[in-house]
């Protein structure tokens, strides 16, 4: 049966450029691909006549030659046919499928110790300020012994694993599949030890607990992560540490609450301060005290800004502000003289009308809703 041309089998146009021939592949080969379409001979074909496709049109030599001679510029053996040469197949396999077989993008280096995290708590004051903190990380740590090799005497004992060469890791292939996995017998670190550390055994790292001083920047927020580079568990053998994440909780204030870089603090005013108006004395977070005047007639919710008073913005000069809301409260536990004296305010404030605006307006609107109900 004649071959189809090699555009049309990945659906793009003849001028299409190296990303789009390289996109379309990837999108055939996912979906044609035999792992995904287990005893489907027509999938199966067409991930053949894809990557044939793919291994000519992506070298820019061949596909000139193609795009002259058609499909007999490669006959009699002159052309890829997908057989997966250099650059060819086995790259793009792993290119798109590197999830699975662990050669995508960058490899991680084998033994690489693990990433560790611990949980530290701090006070609003503190995360205002910054502060410093220690903490003891349980982790393994390089063994001194042998200086994190794992051999008795240094690296003179330590020879190339014979299995993987040094590489660390050992390929097979099944079916259409390259399968990179770790080598079993020196576990990927791509050496032998003939003669292990007594004191790690040949890992390079022994069990140890470490303390840590832990710089806390100011403006830090609840939740923020901080990374220590090579602060978590020693590697196999000498390969690099990994990393230690602190996750940083910020504890709830008893006077403020915080909202980005500003802060809120909640002031409860006497009905007397409310309707008369003065000045009243507010704490900051940093220790300060603030002095806020207080209009007459001053209503329940009401918000004073502070500028500058909030917390500092994470690696920014700039700070937030402080906002003071207030709520009026009602007084209880009345004597009877005091009693009578609101009575009697209520009874003037009443024949006035003026006392109350906000409260006087809502039930006029009131009145209105009701008379235009004929109620």
């Amino acid at each position: 049966m004649a071959k189809r041309d090699y555009y049309e089998v990945l659906g793009v146009q003849r001028n299409a450029t190296d990303d789009d021939l390289k996109r379309a592949y990837r999108k055939l080969a996912m979906q044609h691909h035999p792992d995904r379409n287990q005893g489907n001979p027509a999938a199966e074909g067409k991930f053949k006549e894809a990557n044939e496709a793919y291994d000519i049109l992506k070298d820019g030599e061949k596909r000139a030659a193609y795009d002259r001679y058609g499909h007999a510029a490669f006959e009699g053996g002159g052309g890829g046919g997908g057989q997966g040469g250099p650059g060819g197949f086995e790259d793009m396999f792993a290119d798109i499928f590197g999830q699975f077989t662990g050669r995508g993008g960058q490899r991680q280096q084998a033994g690489r110790g693990a990433d560790l995290r611990q949980d530290i708590s701090i006070s609003m004051e503190e995360a205002f300020a910054g502060t410093k903190k220690t903490l003891r990380v349980p982790s393994s740590v390089q063994c001194e012994a042998c200086t994190g090799s794992g051999a008795e005497g240094g690296n003179a004992s330590v020879q190339q694993c014979g299995t993987c060469r040094g590489a660390g890791k050992v390929r097979s292939q099944q079916g259409f599949f390259l399968v990179e996995r770790t080598c079993p017998t020196c576990s990927g670190s791509g050496r032998i030890i003939k003669n292990p550390c007594k004191i790690c055994l040949g890992a390079g790292r022994v069990q140890r607990d470490r303390t840590l001083n832990v710089t806390i920047p100011a403006g830090v927020e609840d939740g923020t992560r901080i990374r220590l580079t090579g602060e978590g568990e020693a590697g196999l053998r000498g390969a690099p540490a990994g990393d230690l994440y602190v996750d940083v909780g910020v504890k709830a204030h008893p006077i403020f609450q915080r909202e980005g870089p500003n802060i809120m603090v909640r002031v409860p005013l006497r009905m007397t301060q409310a309707a008369l108006g003065g000045q009243i004395e507010v704490p900051s977070i940093d220790g300060g005290r603030s002095r806020v005047t207080i209009p007459a007639g001053t209503q329940s919710g009401d918000s004073f800004r502070l500028r500058g008073k909030g917390f500092s913005v994470l690696r920014n000069p700039a700070r937030g502000d402080m906002y003071v809301q207030v709520a009026v409260e009602t007084p209880q536990n009345l004597s009877a003289k005091q009693k009578e004296l609101l009575e009697a305010f209520e009874a003037e404030a009443v024949q006035s009308g003026k006392s109350s605006p906000e409260s006087e307006g809502f039930f006029a609107k009131v009145k209105d809703f009701w008379d235009g109900l004929g109620r």
